[in-house]
This record gives structure tokens, sequence and C-alpha cells, in this order.
């Protein structure tokens, strides 16, 4: 590590130890040639993942817009936010693990509508209504008469 002080490269590690919300180590550091002190971070490099939208144009994910979907969708229901939330936590733990860079809006949509279709049947068809663009009416029963099967 280089000093930021004098620009020597080489500095000895004083103390070591995890950040108070564990996603990073703080280093206080010293110089060997100045003797300043300075603190750095190591942190976990993360790949920002793409979401490939229908038209195929591409973004970065958005943990807020798809919360704001599901609030939509959970609009005076008994879903409290820490379950939205915790849905939207499972998600982005799926999509970290699946190593793809580029994920489908598709995909995601379907992975909203199984964690809401476990949790609250009204806010999965209230999601499914905008997600699948239901044409009618009949498009709808199709998918409440799903639900009903399940049962």
């Amino acid at each position: 590590m280089k000093c930021p002080y004098c620009d020597y490269n080489e500095t000895k590690v004083i103390d070591s130890r995890p950040t108070v919300e564990g996603q990073a180590i703080r280093r206080r550091r010293e110089c060997i040639n100045c003797n300043s002190r300075f603190t750095t971070y190591e942190r976990i490099e993360e790949i920002p993942i793409i979401v490939v939208k229908k038209d195929g144009t591409r973004q970065t994910f958005n943990r807020n817009k798809l919360l704001n979907g599901i609030i939509k969708a959970c609009e005076k229901r008994p879903v409290s936010i820490k379950t939205m939330e915790g849905i939207i936590d499972e998600i982005e733990k799926n999509l970290n693990n699946m190593f793809e860079k580029e994920i489908t809006t598709k995909r995601i949509g379907e992975m909203v509508m199984n964690s809401l279709k476990n949790v609250d049947e009204v806010s999965y068809v209230r999601f499914a209504s905008v997600y699948r663009q239901f044409k009618d009416i009949n498009t709808f029963m199709d998918e409440l008469k799903k639900i009903l099967n399940e049962k």
C-alpha cells in the first residue's frame, strides 16, 4: 500500500477490524518511511447486475425500483415493509449467486411473483396483472384459476 503522504511503497498494518456493518475491514497503517498513519478499507468487489428490459435496453439493477413495484402491489394489504424488503433481499441474493452479469426483467418478475404468491395472493395477482400485462378479464381469470387449482 502506497503512503498518501510521501508515496513510499511500504507500510505496516497496526490494527485491523471489521466495520460496524461488517461489510468491510478497516485497517490502520503506518508508513515505514515517514511514520505517518492512515486508514484503508478492504471491501468485496461487487459486480453490478445489469437488467435487460423487454425492449433490449440495459440498465443497472435498482433495488428501489423493485421495492416500489412491490409496494404498489401490496398497497392496502397486510404485508409489512420488512416482508417486502425480505423478498428483495432474497431476490438480490439469488441474483448475486447466479454469477450472471445480465438478467432479464422476465426472470426478476418471475422471482417476485413466486415470492408474493407465498406471502399474499392478492398482491401476487396485482403484481402479475401489471407484469404480465393482462389484456382482458379472461387472462385475469385464468391466473385466478391457477391459484385456486394450486390450493
